[in-house]
């Protein structure tokens, strides 16, 4: 993976990322990593966070597993309301216990397209406060070859993309199955006389059918079984209850927010 020169072109619009540069040596070369015990400022927006099929299990735990738009992309939901993450502190501390997505782990590198020579290249967001001149983990080393500490980072990137890719299958083959349906989340507060309230809608989002799931033929249910896909759509599945869990966190941050301002 070209880590050192210049692209001709950087395409695409990357959430988090605000100024991503390719990663270089010769204008990088002093750039080092600011330790920060709660590094996760840079997420305090992300509303929804895509996902690696590989995460499902545990992120399930966690937030909904959704997806979206009409490439179907898998998404942790994180908050209810857009420009809000209930799961990352205003001081960017993450909620203790949650499954932190490898997509907000990357961060501050990433992989872009380089237009002018068609393929993918480390980039850095330059303009991230976890980046510094003189920081406390160099980029690059006094000969300037890449750190171990960048290394790691850029395999990590290398990682990613192949899940992605294997994202993209899991996704194409709920497709060609025709599992996908729109679905609700609903919500239904208590009333002030202690009773049910009028139920709300609070999100509308594709999520895979449990009916028609359990319409597919044996041989089908078991060819998904045997690739995996199937254990990956129950942990879909289970993460729906999630929705309960992230109105009850928003609930509470209102709560506080009311009592603050009280």
């Amino acid at each position: 993976m070209e880590t050192t020169q210049p692209a001709g072109g950087i395409s695409g619009n990357v959430l988090f990322y605000n100024s991503p540069e390719p990663l270089s040596r010769e204008q990088h070369a002093k750039l080092g990593l600011v330790h920060k015990d709660k590094p996760y400022g840079f997420a305090v927006n992300g509303t929804a966070v895509p996902l690696a099929v590989t995460e499902f299990a545990p992120s399930s735990l966690s937030y909904p597993i959704i997806f979206a738009g009409e490439d179907r992309v898998p998404l942790a939901v994180m908050g209810l309301n857009t420009g809000e993450n209930l799961f990352v502190k205003a001081d960017g501390a993450f909620e203790i216990g949650a499954y932190i997505p490898a997509y907000i782990r990357r961060y501050p590198f990433v992989l872009a397209n380089d237009d002018a020579q068609d393929r993918l290249i480390v980039c850095i967001d330059r303009g991230s406060s976890l980046l510094a001149e003189g920081g406390d983990t160099p980029l690059f080393d006094e000969k300037g070859e890449p750190t171990e500490y960048t290394q790691n980072c850029i395999k990590f990137c290398d990682d990613f993309e192949v899940e992605r890719r294997r994202t993209d299958s899991f996704v194409q083959l709920l497709k060609d199955n025709d599992l996908f349906e729109l679905k609700k989340a609903i919500f239904t507060p208590q009333g002030a006389n202690g009773q049910p309230g009028e139920p709300q809608t609070v999100a509308e989002y594709f999520g895979v059918s449990e009916e028609k799931l359990n319409a597919l033929s044996p041989e089908k249910t078991k060819e998904l079984q045997a690739s995996g896909a199937l254990a990956q759509i129950y942990a879909h599945l289970v993460s729906l209850t999630g929705w309960d869990r992230l109105i009850a966190l928003a609930s509470q941050r209102q709560a506080q927010q009311t009592g603050t301002l009280n």
